[in-house]
């Protein structure tokens, strides 16, 4: 006894077996179609990160300087890099991954153990080259050195989001 289900009846007409294109062949793929609205947008736009306006989000120096305290801390392995993946986004968190690794290999060679630096937050520079996107240098003073902190924030889903950091 054969399944109803398994095979496409022949006798109906294509349309009817699947969902297969007008003026495809029967065994060819279906090609990727988006479904656009009558405004030109496909459905993509809509569940993407969308942009938010300046005028809309907090002041950006408290997560200026609480996410480069943070960045300063995972990269001297007194933070697990995971508490920022929610501030920060995809390619940001592999480049820090990048550094935690050779971070950690490096005190492994040198056999120092992980401990949380002693850092203090100097001047925080903020520059708006447009509406929801915020560019910063933050200082940072430790005993042993000055550092640069460049942090590129946007403005995604009404929240703040690292989209750039590199520790100088």
């Amino acid at each position: 006894m054969s399944d109803p289900l398994a095979e496409p009846d022949p006798h109906l007409s294509p349309s009817a077996n699947g969902p297969n294109p007008r003026g495809a062949p029967p065994g060819a793929a279906a090609p990727d179609v988006t479904r656009e609205s009558a405004e030109g947008f496909q459905s993509d736009d809509f569940f993407d990160h969308q942009p938010t306006s300046r005028a809309v989000l907090p002041d950006p120096e408290p997560l200026l300087i609480n996410l480069t305290r943070c960045v300063i801390e995972v990269l001297a392995g007194a933070r697990e890099l995971d508490q920022l993946a929610r501030w920060v986004s995809d390619d940001v968190y592999r480049h820090l991954l990048k550094r935690v690794v050779l971070s950690a290999r490096a005190r492994a060679v040198k056999g120092q153990r992980a401990q949380r630096p002693a850092i203090t937050i100097g001047r925080v520079s903020i520059n708006e080259p447009r509406d929801g996107i915020i560019e910063a240098v933050v200082i940072v003073h430790s005993k042993v050195r000055v550092r640069a902190v460049a942090v590129r924030l946007e403005g995604l889903d009404n929240r703040w989001r690292a989209s750039a950091i590199n520790v100088l």
